[in-house]
């Protein structure tokens, strides 16, 4: 039995609201883009939130992403299809060249179910469907979503269809279909599941779980911030390093810490949004290098091998940037090559096991500190997406043989 709403007495949510016109759009029924076909948000009533909850009362629930009830839409008496999502740690990274003087954090969202980030948006994204009645959910990814998609919607009894580039790592594939969901292989890129996924909705009857094409997944998302804040003390960092594909994340921590501030628990501070892409794929970073507020155009032929980045026009680019224009922010374009060997770096010498996302914002922060982008004294958190667990590693091919002399000296 799934569990139930966590003491909700009462939803605060008041509407959803179209992030390109402002145009409202009632909360009571299930959505996917607003009638502008641009990603809606979800609004609450900050006022009573204030008057609601303290952080007094806050510390003393259960430290999972669930505490925020009064910052989240699950209404009253619906079902929470969770999966045990604890908050996840702060990690301080040392004994690495190039990061001296700066208060490096490594919040290691690998440490949540299926080993990703993607949990936090799923699980609330399912929960919402679950609770208007949804009974088939279709998501197109680059391998991480699918995975969470299918365990929650296991875990609701929803059916699950999958759509996922023809070149994602096996063992993600293989992690899908193990939670029960159809999962398909297209010859393409995320943008070609995203178009089956669309098309497919009118002969299927799913509904369609894409990256800001529902209104849930942000908001689950959205307990990074909630959670960052409260680990900090009630502070932010001076900047957040983020890998950024669809950027439901930045959008997310940006709502959150608006939020935090209009309901008094932080003051008007803000961390600068650092958004980290590939040299293959930067449709983001190159925008916010030009001072762009949307996308000119697609990235085309998106040549990177790290998965999270292919995201060659993601339609949340607008709210993406606004939050790094806003902030004082910027964008980096990392090399694979590079990333990879962060990575490799990263677990020899600190014994954490970074995805290759995670691999790629130790690169972009070594070289933010190297242009004084970042100060000495700061303080920066590297978001680790994902579990290192579930992407390759160099094979082991060193043996003994225990019926001869070991030479100790030689290991």
């Amino acid at each position: 039995m799934n569990d139930t709403s966590r003491g909700m007495t009462r939803s605060y949510v008041t509407h959803l609201e179209c992030s390109a016109t402002g145009e409202r759009h009632d909360a009571g029924r299930l959505h996917g883009l607003s009638r502008a076909r641009m990603p809606l948000l979800v609004r609450y009533d900050l006022e009573a939130v204030r008057s609601a909850v303290s952080r007094d009362a806050l510390a003393k629930r259960p430290l999972d992403m669930w505490r925020f009830r009064e910052l989240l839409p699950v209404m009253p008496g619906a079902d929470i299809a969770s999966l045990g999502e604890p908050a996840t740690p702060l990690v301080r990274l040392s004994n690495l060249q190039g990061i001296a003087g700066v208060e490096v954090l490594v919040k290691d969202e690998g440490r949540l179910p299926t080993g990703t980030f993607k949990a936090r948006g799923l699980a609330m994204a399912i929960t919402m469907a679950k609770a208007f009645g949804v009974k088939r959910v279709a998501v197109p990814t680059s391998g991480n979503a699918g995975s969470a998609a299918a365990a929650y919607a296991a875990r609701a009894g929803i059916e699950a269809f999958v759509f996922t580039p023809d070149d994602t790592d096996d063992i993600t594939l293989r992690e899908i279909g193990y939670h029960g969901a159809k999962v398909y292989r297209v010859n393409g890129f995320i943008n070609h599941c995203a178009k089956i996924v669309r098309e497919g909705a009118a002969t299927m009857g799913w509904h369609d779980l894409s990256t800001l094409e529902e209104p849930y997944r942000v908001e689950g998302k959205k307990t990074m911030g909630l959670e960052l804040a409260e680990q900090l003390g009630w502070d932010v960092p001076d900047a957040i390093f983020y890998p950024t594909g669809g950027g439901t994340g930045v959008v997310g921590m940006w709502k959150a810490f608006a939020e935090l501030e209009a309901i008094g628990f932080i003051g008007s501070k803000r961390p600068r949004m650092v958004c980290v892409q590939s040299t293959g794929c930067a449709p983001i970073v190159r925008a916010a290098e030009a001072g762009k507020d949307r996308l000119e155009a697609p990235w085309e032929n998106p040549t990177t091998t790290i998965h999270g980045f292919r995201s060659p026009g993601p339609i949340g680019a607008p709210l993406v940037l606004q939050a790094v224009h806003a902030s004082g922010g910027f964008g980096v374009a990392v090399d694979d090559a590079a990333a990879y060997a962060a990575r490799a770096e990263a677990a020899a010498k600190t014994g954490l096991n970074l995805c290759p996302e995670g691999g790629a914002l130790l690169v972009a922060c070594r070289q933010a500190i190297a242009q004084g982008r970042i100060k000495r004294g700061e303080r920066v958190v590297l978001f680790n997406t994902a579990s290192g667990l579930k992407y390759p590693m160099p094979p082991v091919t060193r043996r003994l043989d225990h019926a001869k002399a070991v030479d100790y000296e030689g290991l």
